[in-house]
Parts: structure tokens; C-alpha cells; sequence
């Protein structure tokens, strides 16, 4: 029986172990062709079988990204872009949220049902309103038209507002019997508690909006708003032809913000999964 037992123990273990190495695979590799295919020359990245080591990397290829398109102008602009949406829905979603968790008033059913009605409604479908909008207003090519269509998400307010509903009425009832205002409920004791989920949002807005190429796009006419993943876009034509460890090499560049994003943020993700899924 206890040999069993330890069988069992160590099978299991041993289960778990592959499984955690098939996901780390499963995550890992495609950002491993992504950097190999970025410092390989273009013969290699043709290769037939392919080449899963290149011995002289060439980091020239990262200077050639430089030279096609206006790199760091274009980073300037995703920069303004992100944080400017990220700053908005700090300013617009704490708000929503902590009124839809903490008040009943006539219609606040209705209105949060009508939030989370606008996450099933496509954004192409909404596409040529908000182009017509922004076109009678003059705004087309502007830093504008590329933060105001995204001020705000339903997701994140439904998000946070369940979030808040878990903190104990307790401690609300507390700090108003401190004579503590809304303002001061919201960002001295709300906020702390729900720092893991606001790290979440805001990790997954600036995925979203760093990675954006459809919308910038299509409200931008130069290079003077344009961001990153529109220019990276342009590497597939470089010197007359597709140069893929160019364009790999722009979309290495591209995502590595996102990636140093994701390490420090990683913590208070799981924090704010585990506390969301403990409830």
C-alpha cells in the first residue's frame, strides 16, 4: 500500500512536471523563432529544413529597422497614445465602477446592464461613426482620435466594480463614521485593496493599445501620429522585397516593451486572479 502510495505521488509529480513543461514550451518557443528569425539573414530564414541556431547573429538587422522607418518618433507616439487611454480610464472607469458596487439608485441596473450590452457590439461595427465623428471635428491625424474612442472600457469597469463589491461594507461604514469623503473612500481605501486588479487592467489596456495597428491606421495619414505597429507594417517592403528578419526584427522591438511590462507586473496578476476566484 504505501508503495502505491508512492507511486502515485511521484506519478502524479512527474504529470504535473511535463504538463508545466509543455505549457512553458507552448509560450516559449514562438518568442524563440521570433528572436532567432530576427538576427538570421535572409537566406536563413529561407532555409529549407530551417535553422534552429545561427552561430554570427546579425544585430545589423536591428540598425536597418531604424533606418526604414522613423523608430523612435513612432515610439514617441505609441508612448502618448497608450498612456493617454490608460490615463483616461483611470479617470473614468474608478469612478463607474465604485457607483455601480456601492450605490443603488433608479436605473443603476439598467445602466450596468447597458455597459457590459457595449462589449458584445464589434468595434468595426462602430468604426465608420467614429471616422465620420472625428472628421467633422477636424481631428483626423491627431493623438486625439487615438485616445478618445477608447477613454474608457466596459470590461474594466465591470472588472473593478467586482472587485469593490468584495471589500466588507465594514470597512465603508468605518471610514465614514471618520467623517472620510467618496474621494477619500475610493483612494485611500479602495484602491490599495484593489491594486492587483487595476495592475491587470492596466496591463491588459496597454497590451491592447500598444499592439493596436487597425485604428491607427486608418485615423492617420503620415507619420506625424502614426505608431509603431503601423510602422512595423511597412518593413514588409524593404530594399524592393520581403525581408522577414527585418520585419521579425521590428516585431522583436515592438513586443518588448510588453514583455518587460508583463515581468513586473506578473505578481499582482495572480494576485488579483486568486483573490477574484477566492470569492
Amino acid at each position: 500500500m504505501q508503495a502505491a502510495a508512492v507511486f502515485r505521488k511521484t506519478f502524479g509529480t512527474a504529470c504535473r512536471i511535463a504538463v508545466n513543461l509543455l505549457i512553458f514550451a507552448i509560450f516559449f518557443i514562438p518568442f524563440y523563432w521570433m528572436f532567432l528569425t530576427a538576427i538570421k539573414n535572409l537566406g536563413q530564414t529561407l532555409q529549407t529544413p530551417p535553422v534552429f541556431w545561427v552561430s554570427k547573429p546579425h544585430w545589423e538587422n536591428f540598425s536597418k529597422v531604424f533606418a526604414a522607418i522613423p523608430f523612435f518618433h513612432m515610439l514617441k507616439n505609441n508612448l502618448i497614445m497608450t498612456f493617454g487611454i490608460m490615463i483616461c480610464q483611470f479617470f473614468t472607469v474608478i469612478p463607474a465602477a465604485y457607483a455601480f458596487a456601492r450605490f443603488r439608485f433608479a436605473g443603476s441596473g439598467f445602466l450596468f446592464g447597458l455597459t457590459l450590452a457595449t462589449m458584445m457590439i464589434p468595434a468595426q461595427l462602430v468604426f465608420l461613426p467614429l471616422f465620420l465623428m472625428f472628421s467633422r471635428m477636424g481631428l483626423i491625424n491627431s493623438y486625439a482620435s487615438l485616445i478618445l474612442p477608447w477613454a474608457t472600457s466596459s470590461f474594466a469597469i465591470f472588472m473593478l466594480r467586482q472587485t469593490f463589491k468584495q471589500v466588507p461594507r465594514e470597512l465603508i461604514e468605518a471610514a465614514k463614521l471618520d467623517s472620510a469623503s467618496e474621494w477619500k473612500i475610493i483612494f485611500k481605501l479602495m484602491l490599495p485593496i484593489a491594486k492587483p486588479t487595476i495592475v491587470t487592467l492596466g496591463l491588459i489596456t496597454f497590451i491592447l493599445n500598444w499592439n493596436d495597428y487597425f485604428w491607427p491606421f486608418v485615423l492617420t495619414t503620415n507619420n506625424a501620429v502614426r505608431t509603431l505597429p503601423v510602422g512595423i507594417t511597412s518593413l514588409n517592403i524593404v530594399d524592393g522585397g520581403v525581408k522577414y528578419h527585418i520585419l521579425m526584427a521590428g516585431n522583436l522591438l515592438l513586443v518588448a516593451p510588453v514583455l518587460v511590462a508583463f515581468f513586473f507586473a506578473q505578481k499582482q496578476i495572480i494576485k488579483a486572479f486568486t483573490y477574484m476566484g477566492g470569492k
